[in-house]
């Protein structure tokens, strides 16, 4: 089965960010079943999933959700029969940098990071990785539409403009902030970010990225050095987002959760519903 959240103003039918991908799923054969994602944003996961039937399996579909709401979901509908592919761990695993970071450590920019926003702690990432350019974020996300005020820092020697930066950031995300703050090393990009889809560990489908959906990922993009690793995370449902770096070499800028992942316009919906089903979801 495939969750979707409800369309706020008529529960009864799917959010119409994802109908495209309701309809291939039914289409295909697979059932489809609606949550309230505000509800469980909010914490009242059994009011959530109340109109979820039981006794079976399922994938989830919609809007992004913190790693303890997620879990409280997976409570919910496990109390319904219903088992999620993905656990709260493995979705934690996937959603939050440090979760992922230790496995492709080798394929993305060297990273620290602290466990809440005391300067203090950020002064000892700061410190440890010495100078030159960085790019902040939390465990879940940056603030790259504000990159000259709360994700780059030019050079992480001058501390006051780096924790000006970092206090920005955790200024705008404000409740949304998840685990702490992450310092990466700045790597030179060119060009759009591609995104690739893992199930069970193998790539199913490379896609461009949900914010460049027209301009396609380039016949090139190897990702043969990226299945062991990928593999050892084993995560039932997640995407790599890779950019090429100016010397020419892929690296992964992002890893995600497939559930919460969002699919460019230029993928139709069934490439995606199609690959999750010929794994026998």
């Amino acid at each position: 089965m495939l969750l979707f959240p409800a369309d706020v103003l008529r529960p009864r039918r799917v959010d119409g960010h994802f109908v495209g991908e309701a309809d291939a799923a039914r289409a295909a054969g697979c059932p489809v079943a609606l949550i309230d994602h505000d509800a469980a944003a909010r914490g009242d996961a059994a009011e959530a999933v109340a109109r979820v039937p039981g006794d079976t399996t399922a994938v989830y579909r919609g809007w992004m959700l913190a790693g303890g709401r997620y879990a409280e979901l997976d409570t919910a509908l496990a109390a319904r029969g219903v088992r999620l592919r993905t656990d709260a761990g493995q979705y934690r695993r996937a959603h939050e940098l440090p979760g992922w970071y230790d496995a492709l450590s080798g394929f993305t920019p060297t990273s620290l990071w602290t466990t809440g926003t005391d300067q203090r702690d950020f002064e000892i990432v700061r410190a440890e990785l010495g100078s030159g350019p960085a790019v902040l974020r939390d465990y879940s996300k940056s603030m790259k539409h504000y990159w000259h005020e709360a994700a780059y820092i030019p050079d992480l020697a001058d501390a006051a403009r780096a924790w000006s930066v970092a206090e920005r950031m955790v200024q705008l995300r404000g409740d949304d902030l998840v685990g702490g703050v992450v310092v990466r090393r700045y790597e030179a990009f060119t060009g759009a970010e591609a995104r690739s889809w893992w199930i069970n560990g193998t790539c199913r489908l490379v896609t461009a990225h949900p914010d460049t959906p027209h301009e396609l990922p380039p016949e090139d993009l190897d990702l043969d050095k990226l299945r062991p690793a990928m593999a050892a995370l084993a995560l039932p449902f997640a995407t790599v987002d890779l950019a090429r770096r100016s010397d020419g070499t892929w690296r992964v800028v992002e890893l995600g959760d497939g559930q919460v992942s969002d699919r460019p316009a230029s993928t139709p919906p069934e490439e995606l519903i199609n690959a999750l089903l010929q794994e026998g979801w």
